[in-house]
């Protein structure tokens, strides 16, 4: 089950992936600090010392990641819109260290089979914004986090 992109126009990234889960666990995974620590990392060798997610519309969340060789960055967003276990919507910001432009993320959670199909849509402000973060090698670190939370939630994810 690996991570598939898709542009859309100059601005929209679509990410698909399958998991073998329903959709109230790999909703949950999304939004519960204690789990999210555990698979959104990025690439190996990288931790999340700092994860902030207030679970409720008007909600912020702020991410912190570290490489353990004191470099690292961090995300601001808002949670705008939320479906449990369908549906979260929110805006977010990569400080790098300077803020990137707005980033609007929706991300459905859609039963498939056994499992889940999560597509989530990443809404850039422009082509130049969009390109900048594909060139950062955002799908790889997308790609070995997810296989993080295909392990954590296929078995070691008390139910609930």
């Amino acid at each position: 089950m690996s991570l598939t992109l898709e542009l859309e126009g100059d601005t929209v990234v679509v990410a698909r992936r399958r998991f073998a889960a329903p959709p109230e666990d790999v909703y949950r995974a999304h939004m519960e600090p204690a789990l999210i620590q555990q698979w959104l990392l990025g690439p190996d060798g990288w931790s999340m010392p700092v994860c902030i997610n207030e679970g409720r519309v008007g909600g912020k969340i702020r991410y912190e990641w570290s490489n353990g060789d004191g470099q690292g960055f961090y995300l601001t967003a808002e949670i705008l819109e939320l479906d449990p276990p369908h549906r979260i919507v929110h805006v977010e910001r990569m400080h790098l260290p300077d803020p990137t432009p707005d980033n609007r993320v929706e991300t459905t959670f859609t039963a498939d089979g056994e499992g889940t199909l999560m597509v989530m849509r990443m809404s850039l402000p422009d082509a130049a914004t969009r390109k900048a973060m594909l060139e950062t090698g955002m799908e790889h670190g997308m790609e070995a986090s997810y296989a993080r939370l295909e392990d954590q939630i296929t078995s070691t994810m008390p139910a609930g």
